[in-house]
Protein backbone atom coordinates (compact mmCIF):
# COMPACT_ATOMS: atom_id res chain seq x y z
CA UNK A 1 0.00 0.00 0.00
CA UNK A 2 2.93 2.62 0.78
CA UNK A 3 4.18 1.89 -2.34
CA UNK A 4 1.07 2.53 -4.20
CA UNK A 5 1.00 6.12 -2.30
CA UNK A 6 4.68 6.72 -3.34
CA UNK A 7 3.62 5.90 -6.71
CA UNK A 8 1.16 8.17 -6.57
CA UNK A 9 2.58 10.74 -5.17
CA UNK A 10 5.26 10.57 -7.69
CA UNK A 11 3.26 11.23 -10.54
CA UNK A 12 1.15 13.94 -9.05
CA UNK A 13 4.47 15.76 -8.59
CA UNK A 14 5.78 15.40 -11.68
CA UNK A 15 2.31 16.45 -13.34
CA UNK A 16 2.62 19.79 -11.09
CA UNK A 17 6.59 20.20 -12.36
CA UNK A 18 5.29 19.99 -15.75
CA UNK A 19 2.83 22.86 -15.10
CA UNK A 20 5.57 24.99 -13.78
CA UNK A 21 7.32 24.99 -16.70
CA UNK A 22 4.39 25.48 -19.04
CA UNK A 23 3.00 28.36 -16.65
CA UNK A 24 4.41 31.57 -16.85
CA UNK A 25 6.71 32.86 -13.92
CA UNK A 26 4.23 34.72 -11.69
CA UNK A 27 4.24 31.78 -9.29
CA UNK A 28 5.44 29.57 -6.44
CA UNK A 29 5.46 25.90 -5.79
CA UNK A 30 5.94 25.57 -2.19
CA UNK A 31 5.79 22.09 -0.88
CA UNK A 32 4.80 21.57 2.20
CA UNK A 33 3.25 18.98 4.91
CA UNK A 34 -0.97 18.90 5.29
CA UNK A 35 -2.25 21.04 7.70
CA UNK A 36 1.19 22.72 8.08
CA UNK A 37 -0.41 26.41 7.19
CA UNK A 38 -2.71 28.40 7.74
CA UNK A 39 -4.42 28.86 4.31
CA UNK A 40 -5.55 32.05 4.54
CA UNK A 41 -2.00 33.53 4.61
CA UNK A 42 -1.35 31.89 0.86
CA UNK A 43 -4.55 34.10 -0.30
CA UNK A 44 -2.51 36.95 1.23
CA UNK A 45 0.54 36.59 -0.25
CA UNK A 46 -0.89 36.25 -3.80
CA UNK A 47 -3.01 39.70 -3.23
CA UNK A 48 0.10 41.42 -1.96
CA UNK A 49 2.65 40.04 -4.41
CA UNK A 50 0.66 38.96 -7.67
CA UNK A 51 2.09 35.93 -7.78
CA UNK A 52 0.14 33.18 -7.52
CA UNK A 53 1.06 29.33 -4.94
CA UNK A 54 0.73 26.29 -6.30
CA UNK A 55 0.61 24.37 -2.70
CA UNK A 56 1.65 20.56 -3.30
CA UNK A 57 1.43 17.88 0.12
CA UNK A 58 3.72 15.36 0.63
CA UNK A 59 3.44 12.92 3.24
CA UNK A 60 6.92 13.16 5.04
CA UNK A 61 11.16 14.13 5.15
CA UNK A 62 11.95 10.97 3.07
CA UNK A 63 8.70 10.98 0.33
CA UNK A 64 10.05 14.57 -0.39
CA UNK A 65 13.41 13.69 -1.30
CA UNK A 66 12.43 11.10 -3.32
CA UNK A 67 10.28 13.28 -5.09
CA UNK A 68 13.45 15.81 -5.40
CA UNK A 69 15.55 12.97 -6.97
CA UNK A 70 12.72 12.24 -9.38
CA UNK A 71 12.29 15.95 -10.07
CA UNK A 72 14.57 18.22 -9.13
CA UNK A 73 12.68 21.20 -10.37
CA UNK A 74 9.22 20.54 -9.28
CA UNK A 75 9.44 22.69 -6.05
CA UNK A 76 10.84 26.34 -5.16
CA UNK A 77 10.06 26.19 -1.77
CA UNK A 78 10.39 22.94 0.26
CA UNK A 79 10.12 22.70 4.05
CA UNK A 80 12.28 19.78 5.45
CA UNK A 81 12.95 18.94 9.03
CA UNK A 82 16.92 19.44 10.27
CA UNK A 83 18.34 15.39 9.33
CA UNK A 84 17.19 16.06 5.73
CA UNK A 85 18.42 19.72 5.76
CA UNK A 86 21.71 18.21 6.53
CA UNK A 87 21.40 15.71 4.02
CA UNK A 88 20.35 18.15 1.23
CA UNK A 89 23.40 20.26 2.12
CA UNK A 90 25.31 17.55 2.09
CA UNK A 91 23.79 16.14 -1.67
CA UNK A 92 24.38 19.62 -3.35
CA UNK A 93 20.39 19.39 -3.70
CA UNK A 94 20.32 23.36 -2.22
CA UNK A 95 20.37 26.89 -3.03
CA UNK A 96 22.35 29.67 -1.35
CA UNK A 97 19.93 31.96 -0.45
CA UNK A 98 20.14 36.10 -0.76
CA UNK A 99 19.91 37.29 2.57
CA UNK A 100 19.37 40.80 1.20
CA UNK A 101 16.20 39.62 0.03
CA UNK A 102 15.16 38.04 3.54
CA UNK A 103 15.24 40.76 5.68
CA UNK A 104 12.01 39.34 7.64
CA UNK A 105 14.18 36.32 8.04
CA UNK A 106 17.48 37.84 9.34
CA UNK A 107 15.56 40.38 11.95
CA UNK A 108 12.89 37.95 13.50
CA UNK A 109 14.79 34.41 13.45
CA UNK A 110 15.76 33.75 16.76
CA UNK A 111 19.51 33.74 17.51
CA UNK A 112 20.13 30.38 18.48
CA UNK A 113 18.31 29.01 15.19
CA UNK A 114 20.65 31.50 12.87
CA UNK A 115 23.19 28.96 12.91
CA UNK A 116 22.13 25.33 13.44
CA UNK A 117 24.30 22.31 13.81
CA UNK A 118 22.45 21.15 10.65
CA UNK A 119 23.03 24.18 8.59
CA UNK A 120 26.15 26.03 10.62
CA UNK A 121 26.59 28.87 8.09
CA UNK A 122 22.89 29.62 8.07
CA UNK A 123 23.24 29.63 4.03
CA UNK A 124 20.48 27.59 3.50
CA UNK A 125 17.45 27.54 5.73
CA UNK A 126 14.92 29.85 7.19
CA UNK A 127 13.13 27.79 10.50
CA UNK A 128 9.69 27.82 10.01
CA UNK A 129 8.57 25.39 13.07
CA UNK A 130 10.07 23.62 15.88
CA UNK A 131 8.51 21.60 18.50
CA UNK A 132 9.43 18.36 20.54
CA UNK A 133 8.03 14.42 19.95
CA UNK A 134 6.19 13.31 23.08
CA UNK A 135 3.22 11.51 24.40
CA UNK A 136 -0.59 12.43 24.21
CA UNK A 137 -2.83 10.69 26.79
CA UNK A 138 -5.99 10.49 27.71
CA UNK A 139 -6.22 11.54 31.64
CA UNK A 140 -9.62 9.47 31.52
CA UNK A 141 -8.17 6.12 30.40
CA UNK A 142 -4.38 6.02 31.93
CA UNK A 143 -3.69 5.12 35.43
CA UNK A 144 -1.57 7.09 37.31
CA UNK A 145 1.41 8.97 36.21
CA UNK A 146 2.37 8.99 32.25
CA UNK A 147 5.94 10.64 32.25
CA UNK A 148 8.37 7.93 30.37
CA UNK A 149 8.59 5.92 27.22
CA UNK A 150 8.25 3.02 28.88
CA UNK A 151 4.46 3.68 29.31
CA UNK A 152 4.01 3.25 25.65
CA UNK A 153 5.08 -0.91 26.55
CA UNK A 154 2.50 -1.46 29.57
CA UNK A 155 0.32 -4.32 28.58
CA UNK A 156 -2.71 -2.81 30.74
CA UNK A 157 -2.84 -0.36 27.78
CA UNK A 158 -3.00 -3.68 25.41
CA UNK A 159 -4.30 -2.10 21.67
CA UNK A 160 -4.60 0.96 23.24
CA UNK A 161 -1.69 2.91 22.03
CA UNK A 162 -0.80 4.93 19.04
CA UNK A 163 2.60 4.92 17.97
CA UNK A 164 3.57 7.47 14.60
CA UNK A 165 4.47 5.93 11.59
CA UNK A 166 7.53 7.29 10.94
CA UNK A 167 11.28 5.96 10.29
CA UNK A 168 13.09 8.51 11.87
CA UNK A 169 10.50 9.26 15.57
CA UNK A 170 9.82 5.14 15.78
CA UNK A 171 13.02 3.45 15.92
CA UNK A 172 14.30 6.78 17.95
CA UNK A 173 11.69 5.68 20.78
CA UNK A 174 12.86 2.39 19.96
CA UNK A 175 16.32 3.88 20.79
CA UNK A 176 15.67 6.20 23.45
CA UNK A 177 13.76 4.10 26.09
CA UNK A 178 16.61 1.79 26.18
CA UNK A 179 18.85 4.42 26.78
CA UNK A 180 20.22 5.15 23.80
CA UNK A 181 20.44 8.56 21.34
CA UNK A 182 17.92 8.63 19.01
CA UNK A 183 20.41 8.78 16.26
CA UNK A 184 22.56 6.23 17.32
CA UNK A 185 24.45 4.38 14.07
CA UNK A 186 25.63 1.36 16.64
CA UNK A 187 24.54 -1.89 14.74
CA UNK A 188 23.86 -3.76 18.72
CA UNK A 189 22.00 -0.72 19.73
CA UNK A 190 19.82 -0.50 16.29
CA UNK A 191 18.75 -4.45 16.93
CA UNK A 192 17.57 -3.81 20.27
CA UNK A 193 15.92 -1.20 19.81
CA UNK A 194 14.06 -3.11 16.80
CA UNK A 195 13.35 -5.88 19.13
CA UNK A 196 11.76 -3.88 21.79
CA UNK A 197 9.21 -2.18 19.63
CA UNK A 198 8.38 -5.73 17.98
CA UNK A 199 7.70 -6.91 21.27
CA UNK A 200 5.78 -3.99 22.28
CA UNK A 201 3.64 -5.14 18.83
CA UNK A 202 3.87 -8.55 19.69
CA UNK A 203 2.13 -8.23 22.77
CA UNK A 204 -1.14 -6.63 21.52
CA UNK A 205 -0.25 -2.86 23.29
CA UNK A 206 0.05 -0.90 19.41
CA UNK A 207 -3.29 0.06 18.24
CA UNK A 208 -1.94 1.41 15.08
CA UNK A 209 1.06 3.41 13.25
CA UNK A 210 -0.33 6.20 12.18
CA UNK A 211 0.59 10.07 10.88
CA UNK A 212 -1.78 12.72 10.37
CA UNK A 213 -5.23 11.23 11.43
CA UNK A 214 -3.93 10.43 15.22
CA UNK A 215 -4.75 13.99 16.71
CA UNK A 216 -8.71 13.03 15.51
CA UNK A 217 -8.63 9.68 16.97
CA UNK A 218 -7.48 10.78 20.59
CA UNK A 219 -9.87 13.57 20.37
CA UNK A 220 -12.48 11.03 19.47
CA UNK A 221 -11.15 8.91 22.63
CA UNK A 222 -10.16 6.44 20.51
CA UNK A 223 -6.79 5.41 22.20
CA UNK A 224 -5.43 5.83 25.71
CA UNK A 225 -1.98 7.40 24.73
CA UNK A 226 -0.51 8.21 21.41
CA UNK A 227 3.42 9.32 20.22
CA UNK A 228 2.53 12.86 18.49
CA UNK A 229 4.26 15.99 17.56
CA UNK A 230 4.14 18.81 19.93
CA UNK A 231 1.38 21.02 17.81
CA UNK A 232 -0.74 18.08 17.14
CA UNK A 233 -1.24 17.12 21.17
CA UNK A 234 -1.68 21.07 21.10
CA UNK A 235 -4.38 20.90 18.53
CA UNK A 236 -5.99 18.00 20.06
CA UNK A 237 -5.79 19.37 23.72
CA UNK A 238 -7.69 22.07 22.74
CA UNK A 239 -10.45 20.45 21.13
CA UNK A 240 -10.49 18.27 24.17
CA UNK A 241 -9.60 18.88 27.61
CA UNK A 242 -9.13 15.23 28.70
CA UNK A 243 -6.14 14.84 26.86
CA UNK A 244 -2.43 16.02 28.31
CA UNK A 245 0.79 15.60 26.94
CA UNK A 246 4.53 15.15 28.15
CA UNK A 247 7.80 14.95 27.26
CA UNK A 248 9.00 11.83 28.69
CA UNK A 249 11.54 12.30 31.29
CA UNK A 250 14.17 9.90 29.49
CA UNK A 251 14.28 12.81 26.75
CA UNK A 252 13.42 13.07 23.20
CA UNK A 253 13.59 15.07 20.09
CA UNK A 254 13.59 18.69 19.61
CA UNK A 255 12.85 19.24 15.50
CA UNK A 256 13.18 22.01 13.49
CA UNK A 257 11.43 22.31 10.23
CA UNK A 258 13.20 24.61 8.08
CA UNK A 259 11.96 26.38 4.78
CA UNK A 260 14.58 25.91 1.73
CA UNK A 261 14.98 26.43 -1.86
CA UNK A 262 16.04 24.03 -4.10
CA UNK A 263 18.94 24.21 -6.32
CA UNK A 264 17.36 23.97 -9.63
CA UNK A 265 13.90 25.89 -8.34
CA UNK A 266 12.50 27.10 -11.53
CA UNK A 267 11.39 30.63 -9.63
CA UNK A 268 14.24 31.11 -7.13
CA UNK A 269 13.03 35.23 -6.32
CA UNK A 270 9.17 34.36 -6.12
CA UNK A 271 10.58 31.38 -3.47
CA UNK A 272 12.83 34.08 -1.34
CA UNK A 273 9.56 36.28 -1.53
CA UNK A 274 7.61 33.95 -0.46
CA UNK A 275 9.67 32.83 2.46
CA UNK A 276 10.28 36.07 3.88
CA UNK A 277 6.32 36.77 3.64
CA UNK A 278 6.66 33.83 6.23
CA UNK A 279 8.78 35.32 8.25
CA UNK A 280 6.44 38.33 8.90
CA UNK A 281 5.51 38.56 12.20
CA UNK A 282 2.47 38.34 11.88
CA UNK A 283 1.83 36.20 9.37
CA UNK A 284 4.25 34.32 11.54
CA UNK A 285 1.79 34.56 14.03
CA UNK A 286 -1.19 33.39 12.52
CA UNK A 287 0.68 30.31 11.12
CA UNK A 288 1.54 29.49 14.67
CA UNK A 289 -2.02 30.31 16.17
CA UNK A 290 -3.55 28.42 13.62
CA UNK A 291 -1.04 25.02 13.91
CA UNK A 292 0.02 25.12 17.35
CA UNK A 293 3.76 24.30 16.75
CA UNK A 294 6.15 26.36 18.46
CA UNK A 295 7.42 29.61 16.22
CA UNK A 296 11.03 30.52 15.43
CA UNK A 297 9.92 34.22 15.06
CA UNK A 298 11.17 36.77 18.13
CA UNK A 299 8.30 39.45 16.48
CA UNK A 300 5.39 36.54 16.69
CA UNK A 301 6.33 35.47 20.13
CA UNK A 302 6.10 38.65 21.53
CA UNK A 303 2.95 39.27 19.46
CA UNK A 304 1.30 36.24 21.63
CA UNK A 305 2.55 37.75 24.66
CA UNK A 306 1.92 35.80 28.30
CA UNK A 307 -0.52 33.03 26.61
CA UNK A 308 2.35 31.47 24.36
CA UNK A 309 4.94 31.35 26.78
CA UNK A 310 2.77 30.13 29.91
CA UNK A 311 2.11 27.39 26.91
CA UNK A 312 4.66 24.26 28.27
CA UNK A 313 3.23 22.00 25.18
CA UNK A 314 3.91 25.26 22.68
CA UNK A 315 6.68 26.62 24.47
CA UNK A 316 8.00 24.29 26.80
CA UNK A 317 10.59 25.07 29.56
CA UNK A 318 14.46 24.95 29.59
CA UNK A 319 14.51 21.77 31.88
CA UNK A 320 12.63 20.33 29.13
CA UNK A 321 14.80 21.11 26.42
CA UNK A 322 17.92 19.89 28.05
CA UNK A 323 17.11 16.67 28.02
CA UNK A 324 16.16 16.61 24.18
CA UNK A 325 18.32 16.04 21.19
CA UNK A 326 18.14 17.09 17.64
CA UNK A 327 18.50 14.22 14.92
CA UNK A 328 21.27 13.98 13.09
CA UNK A 329 21.44 12.78 9.50
CA UNK A 330 22.20 9.61 9.32
CA UNK A 331 24.63 7.84 6.65
CA UNK A 332 23.43 6.25 3.50
CA UNK A 333 24.89 2.76 4.54
CA UNK A 334 22.81 2.66 7.77
CA UNK A 335 19.83 4.73 6.55
CA UNK A 336 19.26 1.00 4.71
CA UNK A 337 19.64 -0.98 8.22
CA UNK A 338 16.79 1.68 9.66
CA UNK A 339 14.77 1.17 6.72
CA UNK A 340 15.11 -2.64 7.01
CA UNK A 341 14.93 -2.70 10.64
CA UNK A 342 11.65 -0.67 10.74
CA UNK A 343 10.14 -2.64 7.99
CA UNK A 344 10.81 -5.86 10.71
CA UNK A 345 8.98 -3.75 13.10
CA UNK A 346 5.94 -2.85 10.61
CA UNK A 347 5.38 -6.48 9.77
CA UNK A 348 5.89 -8.31 13.00
CA UNK A 349 3.18 -10.71 13.86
Amino acid sequence: MKKLVSLILCLLVLTACVSAFAADDNVVYVCNYFDYIDESVLELFEQETGIHVEYINLMDNEALLQEMEISPAAFDVIVPSDYMVERLIARDMVAELDWEKLPNAAQYTLDYLKNPAYDPEGKFSVPYMWGTLGILYNTKMVEGTVDSWADLWDEKYANNVIMMDSLRDAMGIGLKVLGYSMSSTNEEELFAATDKLVEQKQKGIVRAYQLDETKDRMVGGEAALAVVYSGDAWFAIDENPDLAYVVPKEGSNIWVDNMMVPKQAPHYDNALAFIDFMCRPEIARMNCEKIGYSSPNSGAIAGMGEEYAANRVQNPDDETVARCEIYHDIPAEVLKDYNDLYNEVLNAH
